[in-house]
């Protein structure tokens, strides 16, 4: 009996050093085809963006709750929306991630896969969904125009756009472009905010061309991804933008061109409502 349960042990010893032999040698394949749709810029870089990035879901959530509660929804229903929509970001660039990390999103074609299997969805999600929701017109009347505007200061996270051209992993014309763009924005926005909330006369107008620009702004950077793609296809020795379709800066054309223009068509019929009397026909005179 003795003999037999040192004969067991020897052999649970020798199944459990090869099992973990194949375990460690799975994982690092695993590790290896994964390290391919990893950013290719220094770690310090990826890991201040992994940090940042969430803050901007707080924001947006946070707004979205106050705007419930000045619009008389229960504390318990705007807490509940509150929760919703962080988690619903945070499962949609869980998605996101594993898209990246199969590669999928790393094909360079036209149009680029990011946009048709993230952007895309997103967007019809906002548009054919949510807008068409009573409960979005009711938040919207109870947030403040100058909030809305203030969402747009997270667009200072274009500034990853000329981290990631300066280490050579984007193509400098479309991260100048992307990254000036929306820093521009968020600096107007913030300028913008104040000017509303202190109820200048010229504020409407201001928040108009301001909204035009920042709209402009983010179609422009989605056209320039697809010229830049469809060259880089007809040139294979340009450098293309497959980098924004790798962890984590896949976050961002997954994320930041369907929420921009959600709430930059939230702004404008904030204006065309009209807020404490002034709407968009008032802005427009």
């Amino acid at each position: 009996m003795k003999s037999f349960s040192n004969s067991f042990l020897v052999l649970w010893q020798v199944d459990t050093f090869f099992g973990c032999l194949i375990l460690t040698y799975c994982l690092t394949k695993i590790f290896i085809v994964m390290e391919n749709y990893f950013s290719n810029v220094p770690i310090w870089v990826s890991i201040s963006f992994i940090f940042i990035f969430p803050i901007t879901i707080y924001f947006i959530a946070r707004t979205i709750k106050q705007g419930a509660i000045n619009a008389q929804i229960s504390d318990n229903q705007s807490n509940k929306i509150f929760l919703g929509v962080i988690m619903f970001f945070s499962l949609y660039l869980t998605y996101v991630s594993i898209m990246a990390f199969t590669g999928l999103l790393s094909e360079n074609t036209l149009p680029p896969k990011v946009l048709v299997f993230t952007t895309l969805p997103l967007i019809i999600f906002f548009f054919g969904f949510i807008f068409n929701k009573l409960i979005y017109w009711k938040i919207l009347d109870g947030i403040p125009l100058q909030s809305l505007v203030r969402l747009h200061i997270f667009r200072f996270v274009g500034v990853y756009f000329l981290l990631v051209t300066y280490f050579n992993a984007l193509p400098a014309h479309f991260a100048i472009l992307a990254g000036l763009g929306d820093m521009a924005t968020a600096f107007g926005a913030i300028f913008i905010a104040k000017a509303v909330e202190e109820n200048k006369l010229w504020s409407r107008k201001a928040t108009l061309v301001w909204n035009v620009f920042g709209f402009w702004d983010i179609a422009s950077v989605i056209i320039s991804a697809i010229l830049t793609t469809k060259y880089s296809i007809e040139h294979p020795e340009s450098q293309g933008i497959i980098e924004m379709a790798k962890f984590p800066f896949v976050w961002i054309p997954a994320f930041a061109p369907a929420v921009i223009i959600f709430i930059h068509i939230s702004i404008f019929n904030k204006l065309k409502r009209g807020e404490g009397g002034d709407g968009l026909e008032f802005v427009l005179k």
